[in-house]
Formats: C-alpha cells, sequence, structure tokens
C-alpha cells in the first residue's frame, strides 16, 4: 500500500493520479463498522478496474476544532492504523493534516480538491460522514457537490445488538475494562504499544517479575485493573496478566501516573528497550490495596491461575496482528 501525506493546500497533480475508488473517513480503530466502508471501496475498485484508496486524517478534528471532548488518544495510533488498512488490500492510503485552514474550506472547496481534483470516480463512506467548515456537507450533499464527476455509495450504519458499531463505543468500552465485548466490536482484540522500562523490580522480588510498559502516548488506557492479556515479544505471543494502576499497596494514588506491568508466563528474559504489543482479552478484577505482600502474593497467584483459565477456554482466539 502507497502511503501519501498530503497538507493544505496540496500540490499533487490530478493527472498523475490513477483513477480511484476512494473510501472517506477518520477510522479510528479501523473497526467493523470502517471495515465494511473499506471493503464496499475496493469491491467496486475491483469491478471497475480502478485502484482502491482510503482517506484519513490526523490528528482528529476534535483537537483542532473548538469541541467539548478532544480525542488527543486514540483506539489506533497512526502506524497501527496503517497497518489494519494495509491488511485490507487497499492500494493508496491518503493521510490528510487536518489543520484549522483545512478545517474552514467549503464544502465544495474540500470536494474539488481532496475529491475531485485527486481523480476519485466513486467515493464511498459511511451515513453520517460530514465534511467541509462546520460539517455542512453529507453524503446527501455530495450528488451536488460532485459536479458530475463521480458516483458515490453510502454505506449504511453497522450494529452489534441494539448498539451501533462506533470509535465512540469502543472508547467507552476500553475505559471501562470491558475488553469481551471488544472483538464483536473491533473485529480483533485491543491493542497498544510500548517500551520496556526499568521499574522498581519489586515484582521479581515476590516472585512474580513483570515488564513495565510505558504505552505510546496516543494510546487510551484501559480501566485500572487486572487483566489477561497476550504480549509480543520480539514477533513470539506469550501469555500474561496484566495490572493497569497505582499499585495502591505500595504507593500514593495521587502521587502516581496508572502503570502498565505484565507478569509474563514462563518468560525469564531481560528485555528493557524492547518494544512490545499488548493484545488485552478479559478482565480479571479492579486493583485494590493489600494489607500485606503476603495477601498481594496470594492474590496475584489467584489472577494467574484465573488468566490461564481463561486461555485455555478460548484457545480458537487468534491475534489480527500475527
Amino acid at each position: 500500500m502507497k502511503v501519501i501525506n498530503i497538507s493544505h493546500p496540496h500540490q499533487m497533480k490530478k493527472e498523475l493520479i490513477p483513477e480511484t475508488v476512494l473510501a472517506l473517513g477518520f477510522f479510528d480503530g479501523v473497526h467493523l463498522g470502517h471495515q465494511k466502508v473499506i471493503k464496499t471501496a475496493k469491491e467496486i475498485a475491483n469491478q471497475l478496474g480502478m485502484k482502491s484508496a482510503v482517506m484519513t486524517f490526523f490528528p482528529h478534528p476534535s483537537v483542532v476544532l473548538a469541541s467539548k471532548e478532544k480525542h488527543v488518544e486514540y483506539i489506533t495510533t497512526q502506524a497501527a492504523k496503517e497497518h489494519y488498512i494495509a491488511n485490507l488490500g487497499v492500494d493508496m492510503l491518503y493521510v490528510v493534516k487536518f489543520t484549522s485552514e483545512f478545517a474552514n474550506l467549503l464544502p465544495q472547496q474540500f470536494v474539488d480538491d481532496y475529491i475531485i481534483n485527486l481523480h476519485a470516480k466513486h467515493v464511498v463512506a459511511g451515513f453520517d460522514f460530514t465534511y467541509g467548515k462546520l460539517g455542512k456537507g453529507t453524503m446527501e450533499t455530495l450528488p451536488f457537490h460532485s459536479r458530475n464527476q463521480f458516483a458515490q455509495t453510502t454505506v449504511d450504519k453497522l450494529t452489534e445488538g441494539n448498539e451501533k458499531i462506533s470509535s465512540t463505543a469502543i472508547r467507552t468500552m476500553i475505559k471501562n475494562g470491558n475488553m469481551k465485548s471488544l472483538p464483536s466490536f473491533l473485529g480483533r482484540n485491543y491493542h497498544v504499544t510500548g517500551i520496556v522500562i526499568d521499574g522498581d523490580k519489586r515484582g521479581r522480588t515476590i516472585g512474580f517479575p513483570t515488564a513495565n510498559v510505558k504505552l505510546e502516548e496516543n494510546h487510551i488506557y484501559p480501566a485500572v485493573g487486572v487483566y489477561a492479556v497476550r504480549i509480543k515479544v520480539k514477533s513470539t505471543w506469550y501469555q500474561g496478566v496484566c495490572n493497569v494502576g497505582f499499585k495502591p499497596t505500595f504507593n500514593k494514588k495521587e502521587d502516581l501516573k496508572p502503570s502498565v506491568e505484565v507478569h509474563i508466563f514462563h518468560f525469564d528474559e531481560m528485555i528493557y528497550g524492547e518494544q512490545v504489543v499488548i493484545e488485552w482479552h478479559d478482565r480479571i478484577r479492579n486493583e485494590q490495596k493489600f494489607s500485606s505482600i503476603e495477601d498481594l502474593v496470594q492474590q496475584i497467584e489467584v489472577d494467574k491461575q484465573e488468566a490461564i483459565k481463561y486461555f485455555e477456554k478460548n484457545k480458537e482466539q487468534t491475534c489480527f496482528l500475527s
């Protein structure tokens, strides 16, 4: 997949760009609803004998616009988003830098510069996609703005149960620690990447050495608690149990940011400085304070056995990134 980073105003020449079927959206998470949009574009591209393209934006519009809720944390980092979109077989990915100047484009200007002048002959987007200043452009106005230069397909909402599959719903699930429901919305388990850093090494002294993982800054942190996870170290996946929180047995909550520590099963290597991927499966319990180290050690063993039982019951689950 060819990745093309664009800043407004772009200098791309239409005559040098192949005709494409273009999927539009922010696509944070590349969840099942997003996948439906992108796969629809790819299918139409195959039917028309054209290249498939996706256009996304960075950062999230809420960061630039005067929004009450600013999405500075993402379900997927930009690199992960590109990875997932590439896995769907897309030919081209446009990453447009979202700025105030870009946000102020009138709907017709956006269509002229970022659809027609990028040689899109068919546009695919979700029913709620908006474009142009104040989001005045919608899928209903797109035929008017198209100047008869391209066709369009609107993809209806995708639901799971009675709930719309959306990035908003997924963010809420992550923040609530509801990891079991995520695969039916994301199409995979939730993943984060980070670097193993030097910690206080207290886990090693009590018989449960942990990898202290500093997450990439833009990730959404799961709710505080203990989780059954898988962790990818040097291309190999291991099972483990992860604590997200403030280690209340040893520290005062107000003094610290949440830490992410993984006790990796059947693993005893020094991996400081290694980049790892954590795959979240099930929240075992909330974080709690123990009156003694012995009680903590006993509970960690219980947590470990709970995680082992979980993976025994869910052997068929596979990893989207493997």
